[in-house]
């Protein structure tokens, strides 16, 4: 048994809570290829992306400014919930009997229960001083909608949340948490856009995807006015808010002279993965160390193990932005699996450019593994994980039995708590959960329709 007393220093007390997001921008060796617009398909321009955000967005979007200030009001917000703790998994490590370390950021402690209010506050902040009234979104297990809707609520503003009808139908509860802070729900193919009913009119039982319920939250925002639209993943800017988590690693690590050998985090989109890792990848490209940044998406939607690096659309509606990333095609439509946050089709510019440029690695799961590994950890650590952070348990347990012989140290990010879950781990628990794999055939068909650049 390994001695609990070794690591004391789990928690940062509030004067220890960064001040200024980092922009990973600063120390890229080449920059990011522009987003282009829809329509013209040529370079974005901040006129462009006008209807959609408010202009402090789109100036934090290509920023080239290592870092940031984070507004007081959104810090006063913030300290309700950070720092966050950074917790030894002892009794993990027990089961596993492996001398290898194993640390998990827990972000579940936030309101919403996840990472996302990181960024859902600073986003209603910027819209709120710019006299924004109504701000629409997407969302996939409900997450970040849950968050957008506590952050509207908190600064006085509308949300309309077109939520991923696979996990609409799965996790009611979000449902109603996004309702309690007056957000305003529909599960999505929904009737109240126009591509959503061009979705159903071919396809009634349309699972939904987050591609989907990305384009119909766009064409909200365009058609009405005083609102913009928000998103969860993905944006430059987005993944800068949740720098602040790997800012509070480094200096939690620090406190307990620790260095990490293998950083993990789920994708999706990946906002959690890259605010956890950032911070380390930025010193990693200038040669201040030699992490593994390991990103962990589902075998169902294999964008970074199974897709192309390439120019397409955000949304299935082709009203997004376009951006080189790896993708699976905007028409994919992933199988329903229970991990909803995963289910998009692209991964964030900058995940995909440095994937591709080899600094950080990417694997790819079945449900079951992930639930198996959930299960292992709930049951040691008493934390129950959302599917998505399921992901990442499950690579840090494949690591920390890979180095079960040596004193590694693995750290990975729990995203949120599992708590509205409980349908998911019941369908595990009675054995009817099942691996879902996409179909080759699928995939190169949605392939076939990326834009011709």
């Amino acid at each position: 048994m390994k001695n609990k007393n070794e690591t004391k220093k789990y928690y940062l007390d509030e004067s220890d809570m960064p001040t200024k997001w980092y922009n990973i921008q600063a120390d890229l060796a080449k920059p990011l290829e522009p987003g282009l617009s829809p329509i013209t398909m040529k370079p974005l321009t901040p006129d462009d992306l006008a209807p959609l955000f408010p202009m402090a967005l789109i100036m934090q979007e290509v920023s080239q400014e290592r870092f940031i200030d984070i507004p007081e009001e959104v810090l006063e917000y913030y300290r309700q919930f950070r720092p966050t703790p950074l917790i030894r998994a002892y009794e993990l490590e027990n089961l596993l009997k492996t001398k290898a370390k194993i640390y998990y950021k827990y972000e579940g402690v936030s309101a919403p229960g996840s990472h996302k209010a990181n960024t859902a506050l600073a986003q209603a902040y910027y819209n709120k001083k710019e006299g924004v009234e109504r701000l629409t979104t997407e969302t996939g297990a409900g997450q970040w909608g849950s968050a957008l809707s506590y952050a509207c609520n908190l600064f006085d503003l509308q949300c309309k949340v077109y939520m991923v009808k696979a996990s609409f139908e799965q996790k009611p509860y979000r449902k109603f948490m996004m309702q309690m802070y007056n957000g305003q729900v529909v599960a999505s193919p929904s009737n109240d856009t126009e591509a959503g009913r061009e979705i159903l009119k071919k396809d009634p039982n349309c699972p939904g995807s987050l591609g989907i319920a990305i384009g119909e939250a766009v064409e909200d925002a365009l058609k009405n006015e005083n609102t913009k639209y928000s998103l969860g993943s993905v944006l430059n800017f987005v993944l800068m808010h949740q720098t602040i988590i790997g800012q509070e690693v480094k200096k939690q690590l620090e406190l307990m002279d620790e260095k990490p050998d293998v950083m993990i985090g789920c994708v999706g989109g990946g906002s959690n993965f890259a605010g956890f890792a950032f911070p380390y990848v930025g010193e990693k490209l200038k040669g201040k160390n030699e992490i593994r940044f390991v990103a962990v998406e589902p075998e169902a939607c294999p964008t970074l193990t199974k897709g192309v690096f390439a120019y397409d659309f955000g949304d299935t509606a082709k009203l997004a932005p376009v951006a080189k990333m790896y993708t699976l095609g905007h028409d994919f439509i992933p199988d329903a699996i229970h991990a909803g946050g995963l289910r998009y089709h692209g991964m964030a510019p900058l995940i995909s450019k440095l994937l591709d440029e080899k600094v950080i690695e990417a694997k790819a799961y079945p449900q079951t593994k992930c639930f198996d590994a959930a299960l292992k950890f709930a049951r040691t650590e008493g934390i129950i994980p959302a599917p998505e952070s399921s992901h990442a348990i499950a690579a840090a347990i494949d690591e920390a039995l890979r180095y079960r012989n040596e004193e590694k140290t693995i750290v990975f990010n729990l995203s949120g708590h599992g708590h509205f879950d409980m349908s998911a781990y019941d369908a595990y628990l009675s054995g009817k959960l099942k691996d879902a794999d996409y179909s080759g055939d699928k995939l190169n068909a949605c392939l076939k329709n990326l834009p011709k650049i």
